[in-house]
């Protein structure tokens, strides 16, 4: 399956909350993400399947950074086609991140922190490769 790359360079494709077709997930593996999210501390209780099932960005959707908002204000698909790329809020975005991956490190198994380094830890170098393409 082809690679599903967000506004601000999240893998979708590769992200666990990501409930759209062909991605779905089944009822087990929504609620053990809600664990984990509970667990590294993304949420504060362990919230529903119907809340941690994701079907991508719009600009509705709440956004820290508001990416998909100023993307589709641009009328570009991601971070990586803006000519102030990267603006001081991807740069505070990409910081914000990664001050997540230890916690993660700690909590996670192994397979769990490679599915979450690849579905958000690597969104600068996902944009980074589609701005050379």
């Amino acid at each position: 399956m082809n690679r599903i790359i967000a506004a601000c360079g999240n893998d979708c494709s590769a992200c666990p909350r990501y409930n759209a077709p062909p991605y779905e997930k089944t009822e087990a593996e929504l609620h053990h993400t809600a664990e984990l999210w509970y667990k590294i501390g993304y949420r504060d209780h362990v919230v529903s399947n119907d809340e941690i099932a994701c079907m991508g960005c719009s600009p509705e959707n709440w956004c820290r950074y508001r990416v998909i908002g100023c993307c589709t204000e641009k009328n570009i698909e991601n971070c990586s086609q803006c000519s102030d790329y990267p603006c001081e809020n991807m740069r505070e975005c990409f910081t914000v991140t990664s001050s997540f991956e230890p916690k993660c490190r700690q909590v996670c198994t192994d397979d769990e922190y490679a599915v979450l380094s690849r579905a958000f830890f690597e969104k600068e170098k996902n944009l980074n490769e589609l701005k050379i393409k």
